[in-house]
């Protein structure tokens, strides 16, 4: 189970996270979901140590992530697969090659390797392309090559950030479909998102960060439900109070 306790996170003069705890159980997909800016990357990042927190403290099956040495961050970077908002494979990489990345640091047999290539790309529904190049692929299948290469390293959770933006509706279902099949596959999914539509699919419970908190969690009728009026605010999409009507008009 991953656990977040009371983390604080500032950059500057701005303060991020104000005392940001959620639990995310296994064997589910928990989203949160926020406005653009919130923490929610932020988040992600304090999960697999790339930063740590000025306060509080992430624990990943009981182990305390900021207080692990570089050995204890490689393994578990293996246990914890990231999908990056906009797929981060290396260009000049085949997408065999991205994905083999993590599986050389692991040192496995060539035979393993393909194997797992293989049957990542199956998942994600891109056998065939292993001798493609990223420029090759459009937006979705790119980010689709990200799940794949998360996927091959056999993971106990998945990381996704920002999984649906930029994609047209049809490829956001599509990737909406790998998030619940790789959760029915046994991986515990942390999705973060203000794609409302995305996160009432994937979804198992969703968490709304505000103000550097989380303002609510529940499953997803009982947000769909809440009466709580900023949250229903973001839910529902609706902008905050007009701004004044300007005092010109056009001719």
């Amino acid at each position: 189970m991953i656990v977040l306790d009371q983390l604080t996170k500032t950059f500057g003069a701005k303060e991020v996270l104000r005392g940001v705890s959620l639990e995310v159980p296994d064997g589910r997909n928990t989203v949160i979901i926020g406005a653009s800016g919130v923490g929610k990357s932020v988040t992600l990042k304090l999960i697999v140590g790339l930063i740590e927190p000025d306060g509080g403290a992430v624990e990943v099956d009981g182990d305390i992530v900021h207080q692990m040495d570089r050995r204890a961050l490689a393994a578990l970077r293996g246990r914890v697969g990231y999908v990056f908002q906009f797929a981060a494979l290396f260009d000049s990489m085949t997408v065999a090659e991205n994905i083999r990345l993590g599986l050389v640091k692991r040192k496995l047999h060539e035979d393993e390797m393909q194997e797992r290539v293989a049957e990542s790309l199956a998942v994600v529904e891109l056998s065939g392309a292993e001798e493609k190049y990223p420029a090759e692929l459009s937006g979705g299948m790119r980010k689709r090559v990200g799940i794949a290469r998360a996927i091959a390293l056999k993971p106990s959770y998945i990381l996704y950030d920002e999984p649906t933006t930029g994609l047209d509706p049809i490829t956001s279902a599509v990737m909406d479909q790998l998030m619940i099949r790789t959760r029915d596959l046994g991986v515990t999914g942390l999705v973060v998102t203000h794609d409302m539509r995305s996160a009432f699919t994937v979804g198992d419970r969703i968490a709304m960060l505000h103000e550097g908190a989380i303002r609510q969690v529940g499953s997803v009728a009982e947000i769909q439900a809440t009466d709580d009026p900023v949250v229903r605010q973001f839910i529902e999409g609706r902008p905050g109070s007009p701004a004044p009507a300007p005092a010109w008009r056009y001719q």
